[in-house]
């Protein structure tokens, strides 16, 4: 069997892996102790990110004619991919607060909705909080003024309702010389 044979099943994987992809970072993993490359593959999981570790070459073909083509000059060196089809800043997110603990985890680069970001860019990346809790924090600010008006209106309720408020003033008659339009002279 040709060597090609061999590598077009493992670039058809990679293909289909980021196809559907949101995001895709590359990271070097070098000297993370077996512990730890476990920890940080039990969480990707868990967030629903797929991370392997492929041949450059393997993910240079794969990416070629993708919004991924971008990747090619980080392909240097060991290097592993994490690609999220739901959560854009997932993969980011997790790498970065892991590599804050492990530092041999190194995030070389990544695309994020069809933009190239290099380790800096990734980094910055990783501060937007998930889909989920933007969406509760919007739903939280929305929520914010009717729980406020829910509790005046309580408040008034308890009091007696709108009888035991202050009758509202009555506007007085502005003075003649201020109501009539002033003459030319």
């Amino acid at each position: 069997m040709a060597k090609v044979e061999l590598k077009q099943p493992i670039v058809a994987e990679i293909s289909e892996a980021i196809k559907d992809a949101q995001s895709v970072v590359l990271v070097d993993y070098r000297g993370l102790t077996v512990e730890q490359d476990t920890n940080l593959r039990k969480q990707l999981r868990e967030a629903g990110v797929t991370y392997k570790v492929y041949k450059n070459t393997m993910m240079n073909f794969a990416f070629k004619g993708t919004d991924f083509e971008g990747l090619a000059p980080y392909l240097e060196g060991p290097s592993a991919v994490a690609i999220s089809t739901e959560d854009a800043t997932a993969p980011a997110r997790i790498l970065a607060k892991f590599a804050k603990d492990a530092k041999a985890l190194e995030i070389k680069a990544g695309v994020v909705e069809g933009i190239v970001y290099d380790a800096n860019g990734m980094q910055a990346i990783a501060q937007i909080p998930s889909r989920e809790e933007l969406i509760s924090k919007l739903l939280g600010s929305l929520q914010s003024p009717i729980t406020n008006f829910a509790r005046v209106m309580n408040q008034l309720a308890e009091k007696g309702g709108a009888s035991a408020c202050p009758a509202p003033a009555t506007e007085e008659a502005a003075p003649a010389e201020e109501a009539a339009p002033a003459e030319a002279e």
